[in-house]
């Protein structure tokens, strides 16, 4: 029974050499080194085809400028192709029209006045930029979301608001995408809206 085991290693140690030449010379580009057998063989050459997750990452004085400000809730683009979210189908009316705070200092959604689970104000919230798409491929492949008129070059800044004393994030269910700080979209559920800046 040993000699038959050990046959058997035997083989399949001779088959995985022959494969591992066969994959190195099938390639005249590759290198005739072994490669490391490293997570890192498996990363993206070109990032710009992925959105970049990132932890922990401040607003940048650019996206700062352009975030901060009263918003207003203009129009309705669509939803998520993940699911609907039939609360708000087919128009959105429950928010058009309502308004959001964000300040440096001070982010307030009790504008959203028909939703109580939004109902959030906060004093020196945290903003960070949780990921970045460049491009609208990418942020399809993360967020599974059409935002109509994003292009292939634009960028995609993900926000995330959190409770400076808590260090969660809220509201439940909100998240906004800032689009080449010249555009910003809020995504409530599955409901993508688009939101007008009425004061700085």
């Amino acid at each position: 029974m040993k000699k038959i085991l050990l046959v058997c290693i035997m083989i399949m140690l001779m088959l995985a050499s022959a494969c591992g030449k066969v994959e190195m010379t099938s390639n005249p580009n590759t290198s005739r080194e072994p490669k490391p057998e490293t997570d890192e063989s498996i990363i993206p050459k070109n990032t710009s085809e992925y959105c970049l997750n990132a932890e922990n990452i401040n607003l940048d004085s650019e996206t700062e400028k352009y975030f901060y400000g009263t918003w207003k809730v203009e129009k309705l683009l669509g939803f998520a192709n993940s699911y609907n979210d039939a609360s708000e189908y087919p128009t959105g009316q429950k928010f058009i029209g309502d308004e959001i705070i964000i300040k440096k200092d001070f982010y307030s959604s009790k504008g959203l006045k028909n939703y109580k689970k939004y109902q959030y104000e906060l004093k020196n919230p945290l903003y960070e930029i949780t990921a970045t798409c460049y491009n609208s491929d990418s942020f399809y492949r993360l967020y599974k979301i059409d935002i109509p008129d994003l292009n292939i070059n634009d960028v995609v800044k993900v926000i995330d608001i959190s409770d400076p004393s808590t260090k969660m994030s809220i509201p439940v269910g909100l998240s906004f995408f800032v689009v080449n700080n010249d555009r910003l979209i809020l995504l409530s559920e599955a409901t993508i809206f688009e939101l007008k800046k009425i004061t700085d």
